[in-house]
């Protein structure tokens, strides 16, 4: 049995494949947290799903979020929008960590993106199949190369889930012909792209979404000062204030010289939020305040 196991790790490093690779996804850690369980979530074991799966609640919505890079289960990003979510309603939260490939390098975890996010799939399959979740009440929320993520994961569940939203998707390495998050990923995919434009954005400028939103045209957030970090952050700030006061509300635009002008003069549609499925479709700008909430 020995010899047969470094005979099989043997051959996967002399055909130049990655042992690890197929592991990646087995590092996921998820988190479940619910008004009852606020502050102590109850850790979801991917290999016994049905013995935690009973905390979530049918009855409710389900929003799972997902982080970027360097980012992890307990990062700033993960708490606001979790406390927010819950504010808005009383749903499930599952909070994704993948933090093991996302502290790494960023190509390294570029790599990990497409094997983390069917993972996740996976997991969300057999909440289905234990009636813990289904598909139509589902909410996928990833920031920064976690958008990609989610991107993935919709898809593996053959684009029904109800909602995607990517907060200023990754851009470097997620050009027009890359496997990036698109508009098929999900039943209704919004995008909201907060550093987008410019050689040192660090996200996605296109609109790849059924409804892109481009706060105060996709960069340099108010109070900023031209700190791309600190606009690219902004992205998930915004859907945390959209979860809890809702008073985020974008114009239509016709094309991308009236988003950078502030001349869109369309119908209007609120950013963020939670609803499921949104009436409207392409290029809206936001026009927003230094500090929450925003509006």
């Amino acid at each position: 049995m020995l010899s047969f196991i470094f005979f099989t790790v043997a051959c996967a490093l002399a055909c130049n494949a990655d042992p690890i690779a197929p592991l990646q996804g087995s590092f996921n850690k998820y988190f479940i947290y619910s008004r009852q369980f606020s502050r102590d979530p109850v850790e979801l074991d991917a290999t016994n799903i049905w013995a935690s799966a009973d905390v979530l609640s049918l009855e409710n919505n389900t929003t799972i979020i997902v982080h970027g890079h360097k980012g992890s289960g307990t990062t700033t990003l993960n708490p606001i929008l979790k406390d927010a979510a819950l504010e808005s309603e009383d749903m499930n939260v599952i909070v994704v960590d993948w933090s093991v490939y996302a502290s790494q390098s960023y190509n390294n975890a570029v790599g990990a993106v497409s094997i983390v996010g069917t993972a996740l799939a996976q997991v969300i399959q057999e909440l289905v199949r234990q009636s813990a979740v289904t598909l139509d009440t589902l909410h996928l929320i990833g920031f920064d190369l976690g958008a990609h993520v989610v991107g993935f994961t919709g898809r593996a569940l053959d684009g029904e889930v109800a909602r995607i939203t990517g907060l200023n998707p990754s851009g470097r390495e997620w050009g027009t012909h890359s496997p990036r998050l698109n508009s098929n990923d999900a039943l209704y995919v919004e995008v909201i792209h907060t550093d987008a434009v410019g050689l040192l954005a660090y996200g996605v400028g296109d609109a790849i979404g059924d409804v892109n939103f481009y706060p105060n045209g996709g960069t340099g957030q108010p109070g900023c000062f031209l700190n791309n970090y600190c606009s690219h952050n902004r992205a998930w700030e915004l859907m945390a204030a959209s979860l809890t006061h809702n008073l985020l509300i974008g114009n239509k635009c016709g094309n991308w010289p009236q988003v950078k002008l502030n001349t869109c003069s369309g119908y209007l549609l609120r950013m963020g939020n939670n609803d499921h499925i949104k009436l409207g479709s392409g290029m809206f700008r936001v026009n927003t305040r230094t500090k929450y909430p925003f509006a």
